[in-house]
């Protein structure tokens, strides 16, 4: 079997990433450089590589009552493996949870010359077609990451054109909603990474990257407390 890739090959015993000797990366990258050079293709610059770590450590972690760490500490649990048990969180993501970025991105770069944005956001919500993105189980008016998000991207450059009009989306849709929908930071990442150009088909993997580290600490406390198998009450 023969893979065509230009993502690693070896060369005279030594591995090479997207071009650069994996030991250089050890000693002079980060891990989040490192991550944005094998998706990318390139290394980051300082900018980028400040807002990218930024992106990553954002969705860490988002307490144990989601349905990714709901599922992992379940698995723990019942004395499944770590690997096992973060299977279990990762394949609890969807729509409704943790990898929006890649629909969100999708939405912005196919509309963002749209001539009459508030005429799909009124055809989506007559259809009752949600846009990717918005709103927040726990935060009702301002998802204070996607601030922070926001913050970093003017200060390093990157707050540009998908990130205004993500804002622009999120203030239409609430004018055309009854309930408050904020830009939540699925979306300000969607947008953010379409100001960096990245493809939209990373969208959902550049979650998971930076959840996973979370979700690994959820099932390690799980298997240290060994408080039994997690059972919802049969009321």
């Amino acid at each position: 079997m023969k893979f065509k890739t230009s993502i690693t090959r070896i060369e005279k015993g030594k591995e090479i990433i997207r071009g650069h000797e994996l030991s250089d990366l050890v000693r002079s990258h980060s891990f989040s450089e490192s991550i944005y050079l094998i998706l990318k293709g390139n290394l980051p610059n300082r900018e980028e590589a400040r807002m990218f770590d930024a992106i990553l450590t954002s969705v860490i972690d988002h307490g144990p009552g989601v349905a990714s760490a709901i599922a992992a500490r379940v698995s723990a649990s019942a004395k499944n493996s770590m690997h096992t048990s973060l299977a279990a969180g990762i394949l609890s993501f969807g729509d409704r949870h943790g990898v929006a970025s890649e629909a969100a991105m999708k939405f912005f770069y196919d509309h963002k010359d749209d001539p009459s944005i508030e005429e799909t956001l009124k055809s989506m919500k007559e259809k009752k077609e949600y846009v990717p993105g918005l709103g927040h189980k726990m935060f009702e008016k301002e998802d204070p990451r996607s601030t922070t998000l926001f913050e970093i991207a003017k200060e390093t450059g990157f707050f540009g054109p998908y990130c205004t009009f993500a804002l622009q989306v999120c203030e239409i849709s609430n004018k055309l909603s009854s309930k408050a929908l904020p830009l939540n930071v699925d979306g300000a990442i969607a947008a953010i990474l379409c100001d960096m150009g990245f493809d939209y088909r990373l969208g959902k993997g550049i979650f998971i990257i930076g959840r996973v580290p979370g979700l690994v600490a959820h099932i390690h406390e799980e298997t240290l407390n060994d408080e039994g198998i997690r059972r919802i009450p049969e009321e």
